[in-house]
């Protein structure tokens, strides 16, 4: 977990490099646009590699809690993506892009998260699991319920894709930690680094892609992806504690659902709705990490 979190703490920072460099030398990164999925199932991978089938045990210590999380997670984050949208009038490539965002799972990051600010770290695990599982059905159902009527949603084909760059990196991440556990133990450490530098060339990605529009929309879809944050991070903890659970639980639900997998949502958005459609999905990606950090300091101060 050490390098874990000095690797949570350096993203923020390192997201705000590549993507300057993105906007100063676009050309370096423009020529791997085609290579975001595989970036994306990379990253998918060595999430499956931090997953045994025995995780999914934790499901029967508390199912109601389970489904109550991702429920949540499904239900607050579009909702809330959709009206911050509504209510700032984005023009229409980028409000689908934050409620692409909105409709994804619990990102990776939201379990060092997690264990920086005391959460409870195995049930964000599971819960990471199980909404990246069902995101292969959910988040292209979701996309197309909140904009179809506006845009063209290729719902098929987001299932598919969601198939190959998730699914089955995932599973196949589980089977040879499951299988060959011991023999990896020596790479493991080495995972989150992994995880970083990739996400950090994606957002670097899309940002070169929208060089000339990031002057232009940072500030409004910054604006827009702060609130959607916070309303998550906000929204989460405090019904939670509404339904009677304790703080600690809070906290993990409160990371769970306001932690998104913006690097999916920014792969789906630049494959089936253009590089605009991206920027919410890469500005998310630097924001939430950055406030993350940030508080996993002041929760992990906090007593209980």
């Amino acid at each position: 977990m050490k390098i874990a979190s000095i690797t949570v703490n350096a993203f923020p920072g390192l997201a705000l490099l590549f993507s300057s460099l993105a906007i100063q030398f676009p050309y370096w990164f423009t020529p791997l646009a085609d290579w975001i999925f595989i970036l994306l199932g990379i990253i998918m991978f060595t999430m499956g590699m931090t997953l045994q089938w025995t995780d999914f045990s934790n499901l029967l210590k508390n199912p109601i809690l389970i489904a109550f999380g991702v429920i949540l997670q499904f239900s607050l984050m579009p909702l809330l993506a959709w009206l911050v949208a509504w209510l700032l009038n984005l023009p229409l490539l980028l409000a689908t892009g934050l409620i692409l965002v909105g409709s994804c799972p619990g990102g990776t990051a939201s379990n060092v998260i997690c264990y920086l600010s005391k959460g409870n770290v195995a049930l964000s695990v599971t819960l990471t699991m199980i909404t990246t599982l069902l995101a292969v059905i959910v988040t292209p159902l979701l996309t197309w319920f909140y904009v179809g009527q506006s845009i063209d949603v290729p719902l098929l084909a987001m299932l598919l894709s969601l198939l190959k760059i998730v699914l089955l990196p995932v599973l196949l991440g589980i089977m040879l930690n499951t299988y060959l556990n011991s023999r990896l133990e020596s790479i493991k450490p080495v995972l989150p680094v992994v995880s970083v530098i990739t996400i950090v060339i994606v957002i670097a990605i899309v940002t070169a892609l929208n060089v000339d529009n990031v002057k232009q929309l940072t500030l409004p879809v910054a604006i827009a992806v702060i609130l959607h944050n916070l309303l998550g991070l906000l929204s989460g903890y405090f019904l939670t504690r509404w339904a009677g659970y304790d703080i600690q639980t809070a906290r993990t639900l409160a990371i769970e659902i306001g932690i998104q997998n913006s690097g999916l949502g920014t792969a789906l958005a630049v494959k089936y709705f253009g590089a605009l459609a991206a920027l919410p999905g890469a500005l998310f990606s630097i924001w939430q990490n950055l406030f993350g950090a940030l508080l996993a300091q002041y929760w992990r101060r906090k007593s209980f």
